[in-house]
């Protein structure tokens, strides 16, 4: 072997292989970290990558979907032109139609059904990824919809929602780095969020206190946790009211803090006086003096930051009021916008809090005032209405169905999965009632093979994309191989579609760059900048936010105030304006379906159905599994390896099982994302979160038995 093939088998960049590094980023998860890779390209083709050393966030680590990027990338089934169906719906039959075809078509049925049905019967839906969202949020209020729907619906947004309704502000965040004690709740980064592990295992090392509620055994609770708390699922709220029970009972609290800073205090202390620690053992199986331990620990340790995590806590028909029972400790306790508590932050840009304030929401908004009718869901889910800017999914099967307060019509999607919603079925049968159905995906999903137009979509190495980063950063990344067959970007996608609908939006119609400009241009530095930059660019004059000036500025709340009573909530009636609990649907005998379906836990290795048909990844766990606790087999019979049947009342599905006392007896933990074995087959579209809409993936009642 010569020099430079000894060169070329090792990947090493330089003149005599012909090998670049070019830097993008990794967009297959969510946004809250999108992490910095270096793509090693030959002629056009990533041949390697690896993490990127310097970027503000990952600092070189990459999880093991991210590692997976370049087969990701050349998935044989990546979409390679615009579509047209010819056959029925669903039987994936297709013709490869121009770019200028489809854009025809979709214009001219859009608007056709605009003029016939008026706006607000075109459905607008983003799945995942979520880089394009606020383009097409713009893109939705300028068409004169109010439907801008997202699988937010099911996701963050729940916790979004939780922060304006207490505090007037949309998120916050866990300041470890000062925490004398972090409270873990369902905190699992080993197998979600990965990066978000590394200052809770320094400052532990450090002598941080931590403390894990969660019903699994996790690699959290086995390598972090001092205690580790275990409540049947989805009865954290009364686990934290319980805790507020023992710190008020014993005095623990920052009365000057709630006199100042809190409203509503009186009547939340009433209320928790039920939730004895004896109580909060029969609620939630946590025994009492394991309780007052971790009280102890609490207090004895302050200040006290808590875990902020959406989907595991919000996954119930309780979800919304438990979350709010939980950062309610951050209050009591005067932790929060104090250092080592609760931050409040603000989104620079697509849900990422830069430091900076951008036109953003203008952006969004400009056109909103086209918008004459109301959201799907909105009367629904008042609460959700008065608040969130988006539709709630998880409405709209319903909608369809009965036609009001109007008839839906069509959806233009990005990324859209109709099945990670709940009962997947009912969605899908109501999707194919609809006239007209666009797709933008990479793949051929089973969402794109019932749809009349399907548009193939560029990954993160194939398009140009803004980012912003705590600490200050923005970052306008470059392709660094060319589009893969006929494939666009999103935001191209939705410029160009703006152009051939006719939409009255010259931002839009003028292209992605105009439109970055204009939601940038009051920030001291320009998009030549950030196009001439090969990394994150640390934006001047950005300085750390300062904990206490909200509270001191007065919260944007009706009583200026963190509100323990919700003054917005009160508005509604019918609603608790206090976090009350209230027991999950599990709390229910039922002895057809005597056990609990969990189905919406994640794997390290995939997201959904994304990295499915990923060699690397599907290998890691190649069949769909089922995790059950050994009590629950032997009574079963069943061994592990067995193919079970999990049924509920909509449906079953067959997997095998996977014996571990890692489990929560009682319940089935299952997988979701794999094609062969549904388990939103299995979940109900109508066990809701009454405050939320969020869906119960948590809570399904089932029955198991040996195949």
């Amino acid at each position: 072997m010569d020099e430079k093939e000894r060169l070329l088998k090792a990947k090493i960049p330089g003149e005599e292989t012909g090998i670049q590094v070019k830097r993008t980023i990794c967009d297959i998860c969510c946004p809250s970290f999108h992490c910095g890779i270096d793509a090693y390209v030959k002629d056009g083709q990533v041949i390697k990558i690896e993490g990127t050393a310097d970027h503000p966030v990952n600092h070189g680590l990459l999880c093991p979907k991210g590692l997976a990027n370049r087969q990701y990338i050349y998935r044989n089934d990546r979409l390679q032109t615009p579509l047209r169906r010819v056959g029925p719906r669903g039987s994936g039959q297709f013709e490869p139609i121009s770019w200028e075809e489809a854009y025809q078509e979709i214009a001219q049925r859009l608007n056709a059904i605009k003029a016939e049905s008026g706006p607000e019967s075109v459905l607008f839906y983003s799945g995942y990824t979520k880089w394009y969202r606020p383009f097409l949020h713009r893109f939705t209020y300028s068409f004169g919809s109010p439907n801008f729907l997202t699988e937010s619906s099911s996701c963050m947004t729940s916790t979004f929602l939780n922060w304006w309704v207490t505090t007037g502000n949309p998120m916050c965040s866990s300041d470890v780095a000062r925490a004398g004690v972090f409270l873990g709740w369902a905190y699992n980064p080993y197998y979600s969020r990965h990066l978000a592990a590394l200052n809770v295992e320094k400052r532990k090392a450090e002598g941080m206190k931590v403390i894990i509620i969660d019903p699994r055994i996790t690699p959290a609770s086995l390598k972090l946790a001092d205690i580790h708390l275990r409540p049947r699922t989805g009865t954290d709220g009364a686990l934290a009211l319980g805790l507020a029970h023992i710190l008020i009972r014993e005095g623990r609290i920052d009365q000057d803090y709630i006199d100042r800073y809190v409203y509503g205090f009186e009547a939340y202390a009433d209320y928790v006086k039920q939730f004895t620690p004896q109580r909060v053992e029969e609620l939630t199986g946590v025994p009492a003096e394991q309780l007052e331990a971790a009280a102890r620990m609490i207090w004895e340790n302050l200040p006290v930051a808590i875990n902020e995590s959406a989907a595991p806590l919000a996954h119930h028909r309780n979800g919304f009021q438990n979350y709010r029972a939980i950062m309610s400790l951050s209050a009591i306790l005067g932790c929060f916008d104090r250092p080592g508590g609760q931050i409040p932050i603000q989104f620079s840009y697509n849900y990422l809090p830069g430091g900076f304030p951008t036109r953003e929401d203008a952006f969004i908004m400009e056109h909103h005032d086209r918008v004459k009718a109301p959201a799907v869901g909105a009367e629904r889910f008042p609460i959700w209405n008065d608040f969130i800017h988006e539709a709630q999914a998880n409405d709209l099967s319903r909608q369809i169905e009965e036609g009001t307060p109007y008839p839906i019509r069509a959806m233009l999607g990005f990324g859209m999965n109709y099945r990670i919603s709940p009962d997947d079925a009912r969605l899908k049968n109501n999707l194919l009632k609809l006239d007209f159905l666009v797709n933008t995906e990479l793949f051929m999903t089973d969402t794109c093979k019932f749809c009349d137009i399907v548009l193939p979509a560029c990954t993160s190495f194939e398009r140009s994309e803004l980012k912003s980063y705590g600490g200050g950063y923005l970052y306008l990344t470059k392709p660094v191989i060319p589009p893969r067959f006929q494939s666009r970007s999103d935001i191209q996608i939705l410029c160009e579609l703006a152009r051939a609908m006719d939409l009255d939006d010259q931002l839009l119609r003028q292209g992605p760059e105009a439109c970055w400009a204009y939601i940038l241009q009051d920030l001291p530095l320009s998009m030549q900048m950030l196009k001439e930059a090969d990394g994150p660019v640390k934006v001047p004059g950005v300085t750390p936010y300062v904990p206490g000036t909200m509270l001191e500025r007065g919260l944007n709340t009706a009583s200026g105030k963190f509100e323990l009573y919700s003054l917005a909530i009160e508005k509604h009636p019918g609603f608790d304006p206090l976090p009350t609990y209230r027991p999950p649907y599990e709390d229910r005998p039922d002895e057809d379906l005597p056990m609990v379906l969990s189905s919406s836990p994640r794997l390290p290795n995939v997201l959904h159905s994304r990295l499915h048909k990923v060699p690397w990844n599907r290998s890691l766990r190649p069949e769909p599994t089922a995790d059950l606790h050994p009590e629950d087999g032997d009574r079963l019979g069943i061994a592990q390896g067995d193919k079970i049947e999990i049924t509920s009342h909509r449906g079953s599905i067959q997997v095998k099982a996977n014996l571990t006392l890692k489990a929560e007896p009682g319940v089935v933990c299952f997988y979701h994302g794999y094609g062969e074995a549904d388990a939103n087959e299995l979940t109900d579209n109508e066990i809701l979160d009454p405050y939320s809409g969020f869906p119960s993936y948590r809570e399904t009642r089932v029955s198991i038995r040996r195949v």
